[in-house]
């Protein structure tokens, strides 16, 4: 038995994997980078060791200095969470050699699945049916070029060594295949070390069901049913839910079935999934995908509708502990059921608006769901620092109901009480998906996010918020607050008062005059100016403003001449206008200034000082957390100056180029 586990991971899934050690009663130890020196897991581990920069190869991904904590603490086992070397089959054979646990299944299984090429064929061989495609090992881009041809349009080209939707591309025309495929190998290699594509029919209207699956080192394997996955971008999962809306009894207990036979295929041990791709024309017909040999992200929702003999409730950590500890499965196939219906929702720092850029900053608030039903697994806390190192993860909100309905209806307002402020975050994004119509009839695959994408991810700011931030200002300025009473702007002055201005982005004025409890209120937009009375009431972080008759409640938090408010879901950093005003003259200067749309790493720089561009030509790509984005010419011209190089770290918004339109100078 265990008495010391090291937790080999950090965020919400650290978090996690600690909670049910301190249940357990097992000792645990934290690992961190210079950049999660305070992060949360840290504060809540037993102990815990630091392992090098923030640069994940020299810290999350350095086996060694993993392996040297677990010895330097007393650990005899370590919990690898999902990523960095939850699949790393060296990892866990080094383990094994240095006499501590790897709490997962053996080096084989990992090697066996890990290999997308080998999965196939091994469970195939197995009677698990899989995609038609063509996997050969070790293909050129000719040989994927000529399989895709003989696959037929559209396919996926998908790398052999990882998941998480980096490196896939789906290519719908031989026209675009090879530069597909040179993108996909790039990143492929960037997020996995290896460049290894293969390629497989796309299944239209796919759907993405797997299977959690256990097994112990006796020979026993069991199912735990199947979650949805279908709600996607770019391959990247967003809401999950167990158990999926599509499968009648039959089909549950037939794919269940596969995914056992899958993990037997090789010799598995502890919590894994099998994925399987199911079209929604053909519910009942299904095909593997791959096999993942670590617990993964969406693990709750199989937790809260598992029942063991009638008894709702599973924790695969504490299976997997137990598993790595020697000890049988308690259960059969048959004394485990489905009770109710779980949602959850990945809360990421990232920017819709933007084309879901990840975002960082201070977290200047948060505050997390609570109530019946409802669950957070969260890596983060007030005052935390969210960087481009790692995933821009944050927090998972699940929400359990005895139906579906009201699952969803129960995870809505959880996001909706839940206020990230600090940074931007997809909460609104995500409550408008699940307002859905599909969403809400279950009527789901894996590109209906993509097709919706612009109603999606409306988020203007109303006016109402443009007024609170106005009266935020006038309530902090009032007497009492720590303000100069000459610079309360209340209007005051002999005679009539008179109005104060807060000038906002988008030729947006807010007038002022009175005081919080009774405020004149004029909007000034363009030649259009309505006026009205408001009130404001501020207590500890909770601002409450009614405005032309309607009362709306915020969490707000100021700084840097910033008001950041949160109402229902929806975030807004509002700054007045004479702040940027600096900024915005540097902008003015070229409707040719390119910039990076996230902090990361130049990939490439495809421009030089004197070179002539077209409109929407490739100039920079721009790598942050192994995404890309391609930053293009924003107009016809010259290059006149050139900011970044290959290899370069850049911030957000920092100047790239700038380019002189035709006919300029």
């Amino acid at each position: 038995m265990f008495d010391t586990v090291l937790v080999a991971n950090r965020g919400e899934i650290a978090v996690r994997v600690i909670r049910t050690l301190r249940q357990l009663g097992i000792r645990s130890v934290a690992v961190f980078s210079d950049a999660d020196r305070n992060a949360r897991h840290v504060a809540e581990a037993d102990t815990s060791v630091h392992i090098g920069p923030a640069l994940a190869s020299e810290s999350y991904l350095n086996g060694k200095r993993i392996l040297d904590a677990a010895r330097e603490t007393g650990a005899q086992a370590i919990h690898p969470g999902y990523g960095f070397l939850a699949e790393n089959a060296d990892f866990a054979r080094a383990c094994e050699q240095a006499g501590v646990v790897f709490i997962g299944p053996p080096a084989s299984a990992i090697e066996s699945m890990g290999d997308k090429i080998r999965a196939k064929q091994t469970v195939s061989a197995a009677g698990v049916p899989v995609v038609p495609g063509r996997s050969d090992p070790d293909m050129t881009d000719a040989d994927l070029h000529r399989a895709a041809l003989d696959v037929g349009f559209p396919v996926l080209l998908k790398p052999s060594a990882g998941g998480g939707g980096k490196g896939m591309r789906l290519v719908h025309a031989e026209s675009e295949l090879d530069d597909q495929i040179a993108s996909a190998r790039r990143e492929a290699a960037a997020a996995f070390g290896d460049d290894t594509l293969f390629v497989e029919r796309f299944v239209s209207r796919p759907r993405h069901i797997e299977v959690q699956v256990l097994a112990d080192a006796h020979g026993n394997v069991v199912h735990l049913g199947e979650r949805e996955c279908s709600l996607q971008r770019r391959h990247q999962k967003i809401v999950e839910e167990a158990p999926s809306p599509l499968l009648d009894a039959e089909t549950r207990a037939r794919i269940g079935a596969s995914a056992a036979d899958a993990a037997r295929a090789v010799g598995y041990t502890g919590a894994g999934t099998v994925e399987f791709i199911v079209s929604a024309d053909r519910p009942d017909e299904f095909f593997f995908m791959e096999m993942n040999t670590r617990l993964q992200v969406e693990h709750p929702v199989t937790e809260l509708v598992t029942a063991v003999r009638g008894e709702r409730g599973v924790d695969l950590v504490e299976q997997q502990v137990r598993v790595a500890e020697g000890v049988p499965l308690g259960w059969r196939q048959q004394d485990l059921t489905l009770d109710g219906h779980a949602v959850e929702a990945r809360v990421y720092a990232e920017d819709p608006a933007r084309g879901f850029l990840p975002t960082g900053g201070e977290l200047l608030a948060v505050h997390e769901a609570t109530g019946p039903g409802v669950r957070v697994d969260s890596g983060i806390r007030p005052g935390g620092h969210v960087g481009s190192d790692y995933d821009p993860m944050l927090a998972k909100v699940i929400a359990w109901a005895p139906h579906r309905t009201d699952a969803l209806r129960r995870l809505d307002k959880a996001l909706a009480d839940t206020t990230i402020l600090g940074l931007s975050s997809n909460i609104a994004f995500l409550r408008a998906l699940l307002h859905h119509p599909d969403v809400l009839a279950g009527d789901l695959d894996t590109g209906l996010v993509e097709r919706d994408l612009d109603t999606l991810t409306e988020n203007t700011v109303p006016e109402h918020a443009y007024v609170a931030a106005a009266l935020h200002g006038l309530v902090e300025a009032q007497p009492g607050s720590g303000a100069d009473p000459w610079d309360v702007p209340n209007g005051w002055r002999i005679g009539p008062p008179a109005w104060s201005t807060w000038r906002f982005a988008d030729d947006l004025k807010i007038h002022l005059r009175g005081t919080p409890e009774r405020a004149e209120v004029a909007v000034e937009t363009g030649e259009t100016t309505t006026t009205a009375e408001a009130s404001a009431h501020a207590r500890d972080d909770a601002l409450t403003v009614t405005y032309r008759g309607r009362t709306r409640r915020y969490r707000f938090a100021h700084v840097d001449g910033t008001t950041w408010l949160a109402s229902d879901g929806h975030a807004w950093a509002l700054t007045e206008h004479r702040l940027l005003a600096e900024r915005g003259g540097t902008a003015g200067r070229s409707d040719g200034v390119v910039t990076a749309p996230m902090p990361g790493t130049v990939l490439v720089a495809d421009v030089t000082q004197g070179q002539q561009v077209r409109s929407g030509q490739r100039l920079f790509v721009v790598e942050a957390m192994k995404m890309e984005h391609t930053v293009t010419a924003p107009i016809d011209g010259t290059v006149t100056e050139v900011h970044a190089r290959k290899g370069q770290s850049v911030g957000l918004d920092q100047p790239l180029a700038v380019l002189a339109a035709e006919g300029e100078g």
